[in-house]
């Protein structure tokens, strides 16, 4: 499908760009077992993930996806940071890039495009992720969940993006693993590639209708 010509390139970061679950589900049942709570799969945390720190622990206390109970604000507070020091001590041990990704970075910064990401993620742990992974030089810019107002499905994320490398947002692509970015995207009104690979509850990225889905990253290379 022709995306037309596009000159920024904004990128979710766990799901899309790397497999961080390990990490995320080290840190999160090293939560729960000080709290006396029972652990749970990694498979059933990569469920969880996508809705940013504070999110991901009600999940966990919780032990399940929909948040529809009232959580003890004194525990919360207390899991939250048990998490945190424990992720920010680990952040970047299992923690993996999916296949392509460097190899797709490097094309796409040698054809000029602005590459940036915008993560749920609390802003601190992007960089040591990306020294980590050694792809920080790829990018120009990146925010997290923490960085603005609002996060991801909220469209000013993105068009905060836009406005600061003065990018029209038709000029502008958003590719993303869950259902956050592609409806972030939709009501920025910026063009969407959803990837089936990643975190998206289960769901199929093509039900939320991103204007391509791609089965792994380099495929964006025949996309633009």
């Amino acid at each position: 499908m022709d995306i037309g010509e596009k000159k920024l390139i904004i990128f979710d970061f766990d799901g899309t760009l790397i497999d961080s679950g390990p990490d995320l589900a080290l840190a999160l049942n090293f939560m729960l077992e000080k709290l006396g709570k029972n652990p749970f799969s990694e498979e059933i945390i990569h469920g969880w993930v996508g809705n940013g720190a504070q999110i991901l622990v009600k999940r966990a206390l919780l032990g399940k996806t929909e948040i529809n109970e009232t959580l003890d604000e004194g525990l919360f507070t207390k899991a939250l940071k048990i998490f945190l020091d424990s992720y920010e001590k680990n952040v970047c041990v299992k923690t993996l890039l999916y296949p392509y990704v460097k190899d797709t970075l490097e094309a796409l910064q040698k054809k000029e495009y602005i590459l940036s990401i915008v993560t749920n993620k609390p802003y601190s742990f992007i960089e040591p992720i990306l020294e980590g992974l050694q792809i920080k030089s790829y990018f120009d810019y990146y925010i997290g969940g923490d960085s603005l107002k609002e996060k991801k499905p909220s469209p000013l994320p993105l068009l905060h993006i836009c406005e600061k490398f003065k990018i029209d947002t038709t000029k502008a692509l958003m590719v993303g693993d869950s259902k956050n970015d592609i409806l972030a995207a939709h009501a920025a009104k910026i063009d969407s590639v959803g990837v089936s690979y990643g975190y998206n509850y289960g769901e199929d990225i093509a039900s939320y209708q991103p204007n391509v889905v791609l089965h792994d990253i380099s495929e964006i290379l025949e996309v633009l």
